[in-house]
């Protein structure tokens, strides 16, 4: 890869009908755990699952909300970039936690976690929090339709959440119009009654809607016209073959196609490579975000980026810094 040669390892977790498990959900939960103590070992071997593996989790979820209020989450930012020109449009807020020994936790990891145990819901209210905070740093900076977008779960949507999100970009002063809220296709299609008062109520300021991971669920199209959707996000298994597998360019040519006769707007996850950007261009994609343009990076690289010329074609030395972060 680029004249280097990697190294990869596979860390297997594995559970075994019936001792571990009568049905796949147990399976696949102690399977995980088993997974999570062989990257413990040093990752590259295999553990199966033995009892008390599932004690991580209780200390995963304990270390968690100690590290909400420790402050050891913080936010990494992913420019999202206008395949026209190269100009930064917006910027996806990824939370990412270091614990006491500054050692980084996955967010595959703790993320599950927290949505098992609850703790989703003030991860989302400290990710909109901070974000606005951040994003009244940019007020001089970004201007026109520049938005920060952040990922929220299914169990997030929750009357008292939006208000928390209202109340909060009031008591800052954040423009509602930049904010961006990203659910993926699964969670549009799972429970769309509470969802339209959801995002009725934060449209109503101005929030826009966009549907991540587009074209990797089963819901109803239909739904692209009752919600308050803005934007597709083409999910990344759709472009990481799109230069060589001809039905995921056709897939990519046919979702820009829908989403721009409904009026919506396209962003490409997972670009990687100038190749991948030039055809996505070609197909009319309005926006893309991936490893070739930049990496998520902390808050303040995001601002040099935007204190300088705001573009970000990946052949400049400010393009290169930032997939290098």
């Amino acid at each position: 890869m680029e004249g280097k040669t990697l190294f990869l390892a596979a860390s297997i977790g594995v559970s075994r009908y019936p001792d571990d498990g009568g049905d796949a959900e147990a399976l696949l939960m102690h399977a995980d755990a088993a997974m999570y103590r062989a990257k413990e070992s040093g990752g590259g071997v295999s553990r199966f699952f033995a009892a008390g593996m599932n004690s991580q989790r209780l200390e995963i979820s304990n270390a968690l909300r100690q590290a909400l209020a420790a402050g050891e989450l913080w936010l990494a930012w992913q420019p999202q970039v206008s395949l026209p020109d190269g100009r930064i449009v917006g910027a996806e807020a990824l939370a990412r936690w270091e614990d006491s020994s500054g050692a980084p936790v996955p967010p595959s990891l703790f993320i599950p976690i927290a949505e098992e145990t609850g703790l989703i819901g003030a991860i989302g209210v400290w990710a909109i929090r901070t974000l606005c905070g951040q994003g009244m740093e940019l007020a001089c900076n970004a201007c026109g339709n520049f938005r920060l977008a952040v990922n929220f779960s299914p169990l997030q949507l929750k009357p008292k959440t939006h208000q928390a999100i209202l109340d909060i970009m009031a008591s800052s002063g954040f423009d509602p119009r930049r904010l961006e809220i990203e659910l993926t296709e699964t969670a549009l299609s799972a429970q769309r009654d509470g969802m339209l008062a959801f995002l009725g109520a934060l449209g109503e300021a101005g929030v826009e809607v966009s549907v991540d991971d587009f074209g990797t669920g089963c819901s109803n199209l239909a739904n692209l016209k009752l919600l308050p959707v803005h934007k597709l996000k083409i999910d990344r298994s759709f472009v990481s073959d799109i230069t060589r597998d001809p039905n995921d360019r056709q897939i990519a040519a046919a979702v820009i196609g829908m989403a721009h006769a409904l009026g919506l707007k396209v962003i490409a996850e997972g670009v990687e490579t100038a190749a991948q950007a030039a055809i996505l261009t070609e197909l009319g994609c309005d926006m893309a975000q991936g490893y070739y343009f930049s990496r998520p990076v902390p808050f303040a690289t995001l601002k040099q980026l935007l204190d300088g010329a705001g573009v970000l074609p990946a052949d400049t030395s400010a393009g290169r810094a930032a997939r290098q972060e």
